[in-house]
């Protein structure tokens, strides 16, 4: 089958969009392995080559809705990088006319805003991410104290921090490759996390500015992620690291993170449409 397709990007942090609202697109999914297609769709060599595949529906507490799934398969609760894309998805095919309006996720209804068009076709979005969750046995980690903080998992000393999804954050003096990609996946796969994890590597350049890289719960390392910079942000405060509003640089580009009084975690950042195709699926 051939599956019309719109490839986003939001700080470097790439996924294939899919475009349900049209009523005749229920029809043409039908029976579709979503977790089997995310798979094909997004490998580099074969397919059209992404961080995970994003599906943009009607929602059901809200008007829009998004499902996502990384490189893997795998489904996930949230993605900060995403959900600003589906926003300027929504917005250029004026299936929404408001500045501001909510979107369903996994991880519960996530309200977006449009702040401003850039040059290039690059929309500035800001997300309510919502109340960090801090608990241990809700992010979930399996640690014996209540909250996980400057714990140490697999030899490293990090924060672990929630934003719908799991994160650890390990504060280090300089990031590597080695460290990213050879302890990234040790972290992702250790049992203390039962659900995986997300895993930052964040090194504070000042008061108001982080440096962070991530290995992804399963797509690997990419280039930003949005939950991710939102926990690392969380994690900075909590370690007493860096104030609540601060700027992550990623290797895809800068986020602007703010953890306001009303214990809300707001994230802004660039969405952009690259192009668009037809993938040819073969159930």
């Amino acid at each position: 089958m051939d599956i019309p397709f719109i490839k986003m990007e939001g700080a470097g942090n790439d996924y294939v969009y899919l475009d349900l609202l049209p009523e005749k697109s229920g029809a043409v999914f039908e029976g579709i392995s979503w977790n089997d297609l995310a798979r094909t769709i997004s490998d580099r060599h074969f397919g059209v080559g992404s961080d995970g595949l994003v599906l943009v529906r009607k929602g059901e507490s809200s008007r829009f809705g998004m499902r996502m799934f990384n490189a893997d398969g795998s489904e996930a609760e949230m993605c900060g990088n995403a959900i600003r894309c589906v926003a300027k998805l929504l917005t250029d095919k004026h299936y929404e006319t408001e500045e501001s309006f909510s979107i369903d996720t996994r991880a519960g209804k996530k309200t977006v805003a449009i702040k401003d068009r850039l040059p290039g076709g690059i929309t500035l979005v800001e997300v309510d991410m919502g109340e960090p969750i801090l608990k241990s046995r809700d992010i979930p980690v399996a640690v014996d104290t209540e909250r996980a903080i400057d714990v140490t998992i697999s030899g490293r000393r990090g924060t672990a921090v929630s934003m719908g999804n799991p994160h650890f954050v390990v504060f280090v003096d300089r990031i590597t490759d080695d460290l990213v990609r050879n302890e990234g996946p040790l972290l992702e796969h250790d049992p203390m996390f039962p659900n995986r994890t997300n895993v930052e590597f964040a090194r504070v350049v000042d008061d108001s500015h982080l440096e962070m890289r991530v290995w992804e719960r399963g797509s690997g390392e990419t280039l930003a992620c949005g939950t991710g910079a939102c926990a690392t942000a969380v994690a900075a405060v909590l370690e007493k690291r860096a104030s609540r509003e601060v700027n992550v640089s990623l290797l895809g580009g800068e986020l602007s993170i703010s953890w306001r009084d009303d214990n809300h975690v707001y994230l802004k950042g660039p969405a952009r449409e690259t192009f668009t195709g037809v993938y040819h699926y073969t159930r």
